[in-house]
Order: C-alpha cells, then structure tokens, then sequence
C-alpha cells in the first residue's frame, strides 16, 4: 500500500528532518526500527486490553459481538493507522498529532489536540497500571489468600508507576531493550495461553458458540445497539499506536522506521489478538461464574477451571508481565509528549518539563510528570469505582479523536500537503477518509450508554470527560495559550524551505 519517495535516508538526514520543521535535535538517537514498533505493539497490549475487557465483553454481546467486532473495528484502526503513519512520515517528531495538526491547520488545531492526545496518553497510564494492579491482587489471592482491597490496589499502583519512573529515567536505550522483550514476551504469552488453554483434558465449546453466540446482559433489548457497545473491547484494546510517532526523534531513519511501526503494531495485534480471544471463549466453562469470579478477573476464572490453581498462577503472571511492559512503554511515550508539548510552552512550568537529562538525553522531569498525575488522577478509586472510570474514559475519547484530526487536515490541505517518504499514494485520499468517519463513529459509540437503567455507577462518562477536554482545551486556549503557546521554541533551528521541498 505504500511506496517510498525518497529512498534509503543518508545519515544524519534525522536531524536534518527536525532542523527543516524549526526543532533542535535534543534527544538521543539510539532507537532501532524495531524499536520503534516494539513500543506501539507494547502500547496496544492485547494481553492487557483483551484480558481486562474480557468480562465486559461477555456481557455486551458476548462471543459474536466480541469476535466479529475485533475482526471489524481491528481493520478500521489498520486503516486509520497507515492515514496517520502517512503523516508522520511527513512529521516524525516526539509532538506527534498535535505537531502534525498545527502544521496542517494552524496553532488552534494543535493546541486542542495536544490537549486531547496528552490528557489520553495520562489516562491510559492510569488504566493499564491499575489494571496490572488489579492483576496483581487476583494473583496475591490465589497465591496467598489475601483478598484485594481498594487500599492494597491502590499501593501495587504507586508501586507499579514508581517502577516505571525508575526505569524511564535510566534512557532510551533501557526501554528500547524492554519493549523488544515485551514483543516477544506477548507473542509467547499468546501462544502459551493459547496452547495451554486448547489442549488441557477439559470440555471445550463448541465453534458455533464461539462464532454465533449472544449474551445481554446491558438491559437494551436492540441486539445491533448491544454489538455497537460491545466493539468497545477492541475500541479500547487499539488505542495508543501513535507511540511510534511520539518517539521519532529518537528513532533511526525515523521518516520511514516510525509509520512502518505504527502499520506493523496494529496487524500484528490484530491477528494475535482475534486468536488470544478466541482461544479464551473455546476454553469458557461456566458463562455466569466466569462473569461473577470471586478473583475480579473473568480470564482467571477460565484458568482455574481449566488448569487448576497452578496453572491459572502461571498465565496470570504471564498476563502481570505484559501488563507491566505495557505501562511503562505507555510511560515512555507519555512523557515525550509532555516533553514536546512544554517545548512549545502548552503546559504549565513548561521550562521544566522539557528540560533533557545531559546524562541519559531522556526528559526525566517529563517521566516523572507522566508518572505523578495518572497517580493523582486514579485517586478517585478509593472512593468511587464511577469517578475512576470517569477519568480513565478519557483514554479512547482523547487518543482517538487526536487520531483523525491530522489526517482529516492533511485531506483539507489537498494538493498543498506533501508527503514524506512513506506514503499511500493514490490511496490516500480513500482511505484517509474512511478513516475519519470511522474515528467519528468509534468516538460516539465510546460515548453511547452501556447498560440501563443509567445510574451514577453505571454511567457512561466518557462524553462528559471529552466534554470538559474540549472545555479545558479552550479556557487554557483562551487564558494562556494563544499568547505563550510556539509550536517550536525561539532558540531551534529554522526551517529550511529546501529540504522541505524536497520531501526530506
């Protein structure tokens, strides 16, 4: 689908790329390719996503609705991903989306989407890390019989983001090293949860029940509206892939190495992801126990039935592992962003979040902002599971909106817009805008109503919290944004007209 424009890049044409966009070369550059797609793959998670949405699933839909909507939601996202690739082709730096949409659309753009995309990335941080906490206690209650509790969740939590701070710092080429373990990590997970699940001696389902079996439990009565909700677990599972954009400027022969990384992450968790679920539905014993486990956790009801205590401690800390890869990849490409965005002076104390360790090259003072505030913001969970998930929301409801928005600018620009070395060509413009009507539609089913009758718990808050980061987006716009925000700080490089001519 995609063809290069302008061959193998000669070295140090990166750094010419980030001279020709008005940005000085800050970071180190010891990413690899694989790297680069290593962290996306990371991001996306499915043994994170698939298993923590997994009861969630099955009570929206059940296995049709959870299978056909990852077939159908997975191909979508494949193509939203090569539409935004296209543009970081053009742009491969650490601002990713908002940097695209202020250069395609001007400073407002960028700013809301910078907005959308960070307060995304922190909630994400939020919902993995808690998550693999939550993990964590399942885990501690097989293993020792301690039963979770909001205060011990929220203690793994702090425990777990500490880690992540600690490990960040140390630089790139540590999480480099990590995230290239986490893919093979996954791949094997997948296989081994798979394999373990398929030829253990117990009953299996049948493959009609697998492909064709409905279960409501939403009180909606329209089936095609309970499937909509129910494409939630692969809506959420495939966010985060612009993990290869937000490290660009740390990647080699980024031009190309970073939208191949976006591309590759999201096929490969397709299929990987569409067998991980299937294998977990033929292996599914009891329906309503599996929904109600004692362990919180619906997968770890179907490794107990089905392989026992041992066997169930096992896969669930395969599951703990890749959680944790998951968060601190999700670290990594959060604290970019801070990095970059305060390199324009969107945030607040700006000058410190963008200031880079002489030692490591890494924005420590960006990893620690984007270890501290997903803490704060998951707070809320002591108290109140709805406010929780109110904050958490904003991790779909951001990143994919930040999403479309540069490519729906790159379809306005028209002949104006010049691609970079990786592009779609003549399939640009037809895929880029089945990719903007899909992020609109996925946008408003993530706001949709997800049970009845609508109470405080069962409240879907995903709209309000989009609802009040837009709202925050503009008061800060309006405030303080419009006079101190530069997409490129006064000190960097100029661009130069020639080499963005030439596509470089």
């Amino acid at each position: 689908m995609s063809h290069s424009r302008a061959g193998r890049l000669l070295p140090g044409a990166d750094d010419d790329v980030l001279a020709a966009l008005g940005i000085k070369p800050e970071l180190s550059r010891r990413m690899s390719p694989f790297g680069n797609f290593a962290i996306s793959f990371s991001v996306i998670c499915i043994l994170a996503g698939g298993m923590s949405l997994f009861g969630f699933g099955l009570g929206h839909g059940g296995p049709v609705s959870m299978l056909g909507s990852w077939v159908v939601v997975g191909l979508m996202t494949l193509l939203v991903g090569c539409s935004l690739a296209d543009v970081v082709s053009a742009y491969p730096t650490s601002g990713g989306p908002y940097f695209m949409a202020d250069k395609l659309g001007g400073p407002r753009w960028g700013w809301v989407t910078g907005w959308l995309n960070l307060l995304g990335l922190l909630g994400a941080i939020a919902g993995i890390d808690y998550g693999a906490a939550a993990f964590a206690g399942a885990f501690a209650q097989l293993q020792w019989g301690i039963a979770p509790t909001e205060g011990t969740t929220m203690t793994i939590f702090a425990a777990i983001l500490l880690m992540h701070g600690t490990l960040n710092s140390r630089g790139v080429r540590l999480v480099n090293l990590l995230n290239s373990i986490s893919v093979w990590w996954q791949l094997a997970g997948v296989t081994a949860i798979v394999g373990a699940l398929t030829l253990a001696p117990a009953q299996h389902q049948s493959a009609r029940f697998v492909f064709t079996h409905f279960h409501n439990d939403t009180g909606f009565t329209n089936p095609l509206y309970v499937c909509l909700i129910g494409a939630l677990v692969a809506g959420y599972t495939f966010c985060g892939y612009d993990a290869s954009a937000h490290v660009a400027e740390e990647t080699t022969n980024a031009q190309t190495s970073a939208p191949r990384g976006i591309v590759r992450a999201i096929w490969v968790s397709w299929v990987a992801g569409f067998v991980l679920l299937a294998g977990l539905l033929f292996a599914l014993q009891d329906y309503t126990a599996t929904q109600n486990t004692a362990t919180g956790v619906p997968p770890a009801q179907i490794f107990l039935d089905v392989l026992g205590t041992g066997g169930a401690k096992t896969l669930l800390l395969v599951v703990i592992i890749a959680m944790l890869f998951c968060g601190n990849a999700e670290v990594a490409a959060c604290s970019r962003m801070v990095y970059a965005f305060s390199r324009s002076r969107a945030l607040p104390g700006w000058q410190n979040w963008r200031r880079v360790s002489t030692r490591t090259k890494t924005p420590t003072r960006a990893v620690w902002f984007a270890v501290v505030v997903p803490f704060l913001l998951a707070l809320p969970a002591l108290w109140s599971p709805a406010a929780y998930g109110a904050i958490t929301a904003i991790n779909a409801v951001g990143m994919t909106p930040a999403y479309g928005i540069p490519v729906y600018l790159s379809l306005r620009k028209g002949r104006h817009y010049t691609p970079g070395p990786w592009t779609l060509g003549r399939w640009r413009r037809p895929v880029g805008i089945t990719a903007v009507l899909y992020v609109v539609c996925i946008t408003v089913i993530f706001c949709l109503p997800q049970s009845t009758p609508v109470t405080v718990d069962s409240f879907n808050y995903a709209g309000l919290t989009l609802a009040i980061a837009l709202l925050l987006a503009w008061i800060t716009w309006m405030t303080r944004g419009r006079r101190t925000y530069q997409l490129t700080a006064s000190h960097t490089a100029q661009p130069s007209e020639a080499l963005l001519s030439e596509g470089i």
